[in-house]
């Protein structure tokens, strides 16, 4: 036996120097030996327990994650909250305790904020690790035992049935008509059947029947087989590798905050250092220049922004939230805002991921099937509108009843899941759709023989006991429609007689149904002579070739119910949707047309894209709206090369292929129902209900987010620039500084929360998704933008200087004129917040009472300002005194004047930020 190295790691099987063979090459009994196992024992329980402390347990390594104390302290990791942190470092050394206390208090709510959210994530992870853990059935020294999956070893001999999770890669050694959906592992929507049989080298992944992968599922059948490998060392294992070495991207909010936080930081770290410069020029005190120095940066920094991104993101989690998406990382509210391309699977995502039969074609008539998914709701409809009548159809009834009885697909519980092939399920609802009822269908025909569908047969056929005729049984066969035209030599008419097969006309008519993307399986049946026994009549039937052809089933997986919608809804708003599927170029076409998809874009396959390189291949991918039949890596290509080409790229996903394009992506968006936990650990986001139509949904809700976000950021940047530059132009001219660094925290903070939270809020506005998309390259201060600030900024600037000064002329103290230019700035934000609830709309057209909050936030404020302006003890905090009504109308009117003029901006520049 090839033995690892001691030195393995967990859950991996090392290599020796020489090139094994892979197992799907070589004989079940082979496979055995170099695993050292026995095909009727297994391994013993002595040699599994070395085996498992050699090559650790069957899991796969959990990525490297901080423990709390990092991720605590990452919430200070920012430029703004360095230079925040700075000054109350600055300010506790010069002995006022009270402005550092209340700097220190700032930063700590935004950090708890940020670090309880991240806990919560990584809570949520874990739960979904521990529900993910199975069971599996393995032979130890000759005997069944059940094992948790994480403790199998290579060389361990599992047993799988129908509805077994396979928990590890495993080689067949035994097979009685098995079937696995391997569409979790490939993509592919339709169960594989399964053999022994040795296969070439070169059989792709795919292809390789003889082996069962961690992470698929059984559908029907049994089967006994060998693990070859566990942990890091499976296709599951191997595509986890992808998923770490996909570097995830900053998405475009973080990005635009990161270089806005750049350019702020540096512009107050020189206005600051100017302003002390110019101090000391003036031969102005080293200490007093020294706390204007420091009062700037306080006044410039706006300290409510890192917390208000963060509990505005966490509103729009809520909301998305329940609208069915669940937010995993809270930028990528944001980004789903910015997406510019979706790529999206197919199996699950746009379809209900549920066959359904759509036409019954006879040798007569063509059938039409209604309705949709597992529930018996619709009818059979034909070609003149009117319900088929079974009565009036033998060909019809007989099909319904081969599909019915030739089946081996159960519902469990209210239907909402089938065991056994999902082909199979969509015959069992034709029926009951039809009125035959398939559970009467089998208790009229019992079974008494048959004979399972086999790769190399192409059909299943079944013996049934007639209640109508005790000498005769009845074979019902279904298959693919090119094998049974060559067994059956006859074809049903609607009158029920039989005339000789058209199997020309039956196979041009299969061609044209699978051209439209449908599956199609052909049924038939015959009657013979209850003499033998049935295995032997049975037998004899189908090799005599004299079935009689009764029509075929086309099905296929249906598209959503909203997916039509929410794909038009994407277009309209400049989002190009691209499916990418491991399904057939010709099926994942046809559902694209269906949805609205393809009507302007090729279809690529796997094949096509590895024969284009650089330039030829980047420019394939922006034509294309179809991707069939792809592998991991290049669904991985497909995303870098449409981010190299300036997109936002949004992939959705449920399966392990998915997991290393879900990382790279701005967003990846998980299936919470069909999604694997490799797909949910590697997502931004997670669609409860496995919708496309409720990423729209969020896509929407993302595009308000970040309207909300900018419009905090128009409203508070004119409040800090004009704070810091009436500071500067005090020491410039040599002024009495208007406000001290704690009357300007009251306003940043006090502002922040009573007022600019309450643009969180906001309803969405009319139209948001017939806009086109964010230039992920746009700038977050754009020019419109820096102009709406510096004239806010100035106004505030001149209003503020001229108020002081005139209060301070008329006698009133210092404290009585800085309480005036304080209250002054509130009130011009205050009003200026009414402006900010919409970039373009006037204030009348946006509703004075569509957003509550906003009210509430007033007059929390004006409160606020009342107790700051009368209340003896924030007098004694905040260095303030009470003011007389005359102040008061001054600061009202000068308020007043800067409202008028920002609306009157507005109207004449038509801004869009």
């Amino acid at each position: 036996m090839d033995r690892p190295r001691k030195d393995a790691g967990p859950g991996t099987v090392a290599r020796a120097d020489a090139p094994r063979p892979a197992p799907h090459e070589l004989a079940p009994h082979e496979v055995v030996l170099i695993h050292g196992s026995d095909l009727d024992r297994g391994l013993d329980e002595h040699e599994a327990r070395d085996r498992l402390e050699r090559y650790g347990p069957n899991v796969l390594p959990r990525a490297d994650t901080a423990g709390w104390p990092v991720r605590w302290l990452r919430q200070f990791h920012h430029p703004l909250i360095y230079i925040l942190l700075a000054s109350a470092a600055i300010t506790l050394l010069l002995g006022d305790l009270v402005d550092s206390a209340v700097i220190l208090a700032v930063l700590l709510v935004n950090a708890v904020v940020g670090f309880v959210q991240e806990s919560r994530a990584e809570a949520a992870l874990d739960e979904l690790r521990a529900m993910a853990r199975t069971r599996a059935r393995v032979v130890r020294g000759g005997r069944v035992a059940e094992v948790p999956s994480e403790e199998l070893v290579p060389g361990d001999l599992v047993l799988l049935e129908a509805g077994d999770k396979v928990p590890a890669d495993l080689r067949l050694v035994r097979v009685a008509e098995l079937c696995a959906d391997e569409s979790a592992l490939t993509g592919e929507s339709v169960p594989v059947a399964k053999d022994e049989v040795v296969l070439p080298q070169a059989t792709p992944v795919t292809d390789r029947r003889n082996m069962v992968y961690s992470g698929t599922v059984i559908t029907s059948g049994t089967a006994t087989g060998i693990v070859v490998a566990t942990g890091a060392e499976t296709e599951l294992g191997r595509i986890h590798r992808f998923v770490t070495e996909a570097e995830p991207l900053a998405t475009p909010l973080t990005r635009k905050i990161a270089r806005f936080s750049a350019i702020l930081t540096a512009a107050i770290l020189a206005l600051s250092a100017l302003t002390f410069a110019v101090g000391m020029v003036r031969g102005e005190p080293v200490k007093e220049t020294f706390i204007a120095a420091v009062a700037l940066a306080v006044a410039a920094i706006p300290e409510g922004l890192p917390a208000v991104v963060t509990i505005t993101l966490a509103i729009g989690v809520s909301r998305m939230a329940a609208r069915r998406a669940v937010i995993r990382r809270l930028p990528a509210v944001e980004t789903l805002g910015s997406t510019t391309v979706i790529c999206t699977d197919k199996t699950g995502t746009l379809t209900e991921n549920r066959m359904t039969v759509r036409v019954i074609r006879t040798p007569d008539r063509t059938v039409t099937v209604t309705g949709a998914g597992y529930a018996p709701v619709g009818e059979l409809v034909d070609e003149d509108g009117r319900r088929a009548d079974l009565g009036e159809d033998a060909a019809l009834r007989w099909s319904l009843l081969a599909g019915a009885c030739c089946n081996d697909a159960a519902f469990l519980g209210d239907r909402a899941s089938v065991a056994g092939d999902p082909t199979e399920a969509a015959m069992l609802v034709a029926a009951d759709k039809a009125g035959l009822g398939h559970e009467h269908a089998r208790a009229r025909f019992p079974r008494i023989a048959e004979q399972p569908f086999r790769p190399e047969r192409r059909y299943m056929a079944t013996l049934h006991e007639t209640p109508d005729r005790p000498g005769e049984w009845i074979v019902f066969v279904k298959g693919a429609t090119e094998r049974l035209v060559r067994m059956c030599a006859w074809e049903m008419t609607a009158g029920g007689e039989c005339r000789p097969l058209d199997a020309g006309a039956a196979l041009r008519s299969a061609e044209e149904l699978a051209g439209q993307g449908l599956r199609v399986l052909a049924t038939a049946m015959c009657r013979v002579p209850a003499t033998a026994g049935p295995e032997e009549s049975l037998d004899a039937a189908l090799r005599a070739g004299t079935l009689v052809f009764t029509g075929m089933q086309a099905m296929l997986d249906p598209p959503r119910p909203g997916a039509v919608r929410a794909v038009r809804a994407c277009r309209d708003a400049g989002i190009s949707v691209k499916m990418i599927t491991g399904d057939h170029a010709t099926t994942a076409a046809a559902v694209a047309r269906r949805i609205g998809i393809l009507p302007g874009g090729d279809v690529l396959t796997g094949e096509d894209l590895a024969r284009l390189t650089g330039p030829e291949f980047s420019a394939a991918v922006e034509r294309a709206a179809v991707f069939a039949r792809v592998s991991p890596e290049q669904k991985l290509r497909l995303v870098v090369a449409l981010q190299e080409r300036r997109h936002v790229v949004a992939m959705t996903g449920d399966g392990v292929n998915d997991a290393p394009a879900l990382r790279r992506a701005d967003i990846g968006i998980a299936m919470g129902r069909s999604g694997t936990e490799v797909a949910k650990d590697a997502a931004d986001m997670v669609l409860t209900d496995d919708d496309f139509a409720s990423i729209e949904a969020a896509a929407e809700e993302g595009r308000g987010v970040f309207d909300n976000l900018t419009k905090f950021i128009v409203w508070t940047l004119p409040t800090n620039a004009g704070q810091g530059l009436v500071i500067l132009v005090a020491i410039l001219f040599g002024l009495t500084l208007p406000m001290l660094p704690l009357q300007v925290l009251w306003i940043n903070m006090i502002t922040a929360v009573t007022l600019g939270l309450t643009l969180a809020f906001e309803p969405k506005e009319p139209g948001i998704m017939r806009r086109p998309p964010r230039d992920p390259g746009r700038p977050l201060l754009t020019g419109a933008l820096v102009v709406r600030i510096l004239l806010v900024a100035g106004l505030m600037i001149a209003g503020a200087l001229w108020l002081f000064e005139w209060e301070l002329r008329r006698g009133a103290g210092l404290a009585e004129a800085r309480t005036a230019a304080v209250n002054l700035f509130v009130m011009v934000e205050l009003c200026y917040l009414f402006n900010c609830r919409s970039l373009t709309l006037p204030v009348w057209r946006v509703g004075l009472f569509s957003n509550g909050w906003s009210l509430a936030g007033v007059a929390a404020q004006i409160l606020a300002q009342l107790a700051l302006t009368y209340l003896p003890v924030m007098n004694r905090l905040f260095h303030t005194a009470p003011i007389g009504l005359d102040a008061w109308l001054r600061v009202l009117a000068l308020a007043g004047a800067a409202t008028l003029i920002v609306a009157v901006d507005k109207r004449l520049r038509g801004m869009h930020l």
